[in-house]
């Protein structure tokens, strides 16, 4: 199997989970450094603070991408190195930073690909409201045009948002994610205005940027399989609070009926302002999906202990699924992942084709795919098969979509480096190149090598 040359092979990072450096240059604190150093937020007590130092080591980061052939890197760009506190004056040592990250990219033959917001929102802008506040969104669109205006005559492809639903329904519901606030109707609220952020910040980059760049956003897409005579009614309920409250609203212009129903008893969407949605809704040249696993569902008869097992850590206060508490997210059968997840390839290709046959003229790129394992150094080395299999079934399922009719132009492994997995701290590993958290010493993995050899060959052992 022979995987396209249009198809352009990659590697992703975020800001938070790599820079480090968080006091360097001017730049402010962000909801994730709160939230990393309030006592039981992260598993041991992680931070950011160091994280894998690439803020100092850039050039050798660089060289090593550049080892490994990469035709494209998608990387973050840290929202209080721009604006330290979110709004007011712009700080020029953080721009710098992306101008010399970007020029070492191209000198180095790989596209720049930039996301605009993996997360760190500016602790400023949570004080005065956070995504409970449209404010917010006006801000986003002014560092957008801020960012397009001095980055935008080099970057490939633009990103808006990087999995609004982590950030509104983690960060706004459960509680598990910055800035750590529970409740229903705050995490609907924070949707809205992460949409709204979206569709202000495509106008702004449009407006600055080079016509030849793509602007796109991502979504971390959800795949349920139903379980049982109930499946049926929980898929629908968790595919409108996962995904079509965004791609409605984004690619549609409208809150489609099952998000309005699924929300009934939470929220009446009075946030929503005449106007919004025609904001909004704006043409992306690519939609971004990430992609890690499935989930299996059915509706809770009431008897027994609600089963949740949908990969994030539950909260008393708060909930994932506002208006849909009655699904029930069933154990998957293995293999697993060190997440808990299970590997499933089929849902990648499933939900790649539903895309492109809703969406035909609308190319995608999968801009997250990757497994974390129990990595272990042996002799200098790290043999990581599982990780290896886990790629190379994933493209697989990608390659046959493909072949299949849809236009899939990038593939984005995550993640390029072991780095700060979020809530889990340093606990979880998905990086091709291992990460010593004692010394920093970058170490290619095994899969680092068989994905160096799958962009030079295009051949893919199916």
């Amino acid at each position: 199997m022979r995987l396209p040359r249009s198809l352009l092979l990659g590697s992703a990072t975020a800001a938070y989970q790599i820079e480090g450096s968080v006091a360097a240059d001017g730049r402010g604190p962000s909801i994730w450094d709160t939230f990393s150093h309030t006592p039981g937020r992260v598993a041991h007590g992680d931070t950011g603070d160091v994280a894998d130092d690439h803020y100092r080591r850039l050039d050798a980061d660089l060289d090593l991408m550049a080892s490994l052939g990469l035709e494209a890197y998608r990387f973050s760009i840290a929202w209080p190195r721009i604006r330290p506190t979110g709004s007011g004056a712009v700080e020029q040592r953080g721009l710098d930073f992306y101008s010399r990250l970007i020029d070492g990219l191209l000198a180095r033959g790989i596209k720049p690909v930039a996301t605009l917001y993996h997360w760190d929102l500016p602790q400023g802008l949570e004080d005065a409201g956070g995504w409970l506040s449209r404010a917010t969104a006006e801000r986003f669109a002014e560092y957008a045009a801020i960012a397009g205006a001095a980055l935008g005559d080099r970057v490939h492809q633009w990103t808006t948002l990087n999995e609004p639903w982590c950030s509104a329904y983690l960060g706004y519901g459960s509680g598990a994610h910055a800035p750590g606030i529970t409740g229903r109707e705050s995490s609907l609220r924070a949707v809205h205005h992460l949409n709204l952020a979206h569709g202000l910040g495509v106008q702004a980059l449009r407006s600055v940027v080079t016509p030849s760049a793509a602007v796109s956003v991502t979504h971390n897409l959800h795949v349920a399989r139903p379980e049982g005579p109930t499946g049926e009614a929980a898929v629908r309920a968790v595919l409108a609070l996962a995904n079509e409250v965004f791609l409605g609203p984004q690619l549609d212009g409208e809150y489609p009926a099952s998000v309005i129903e699924t929300t009934a008893g939470v929220t009446d969407w009075g946030f929503v302002a005449e106007g919004d949605l025609a904001h909004i809704r704006q043409p992306v040249d690519v939609l971004g999906v990430n992609y890690y696993a499935t989930s299996r569902v059915r509706l809770w008869d009431g008897s027994g202990e609600r089963q949740t097992a949908d990969g994030h850590a539950p909260s008393d206060e708060g909930t994932t699924w506002p208006g849909a508490e009655h699904v029930e997210f069933l154990p998957q059968p293995g293999p697993h992942t060190a997440m808990g997840w299970n590997i499933d390839p089929d849902g990648l290709y499933d939900l790649v084709m539903s895309l492109h046959r809703r969406y035909p003229a609308l190319p995608l790129a999968i801009t997250e795919n990757g497994a974390a394992f129990d990595d272990r150094v042996a002799d200098g080395e790290v043999d990581d098969p599982e990780r290896i299999d886990y790629l190379r079934r994933h493209l697989a399922a990608l390659a046959r979509a493909v072949g299949d009719g849809a236009d899939v132009r990038g593939y984005y492994q995550w993640s390029l480096l072991d780095n700060f997995e979020w809530a889990y701290g340093y606990s979880k590993r998905f990086g091709i190149v291992r990460v010593d958290y004692d010394t920093l010493e970058r170490l290619p993995k095994a899969s680092a090598r068989w994905y160096a050899d799958l962009i030079r060959t295009r051949e893919l052992d199916a």
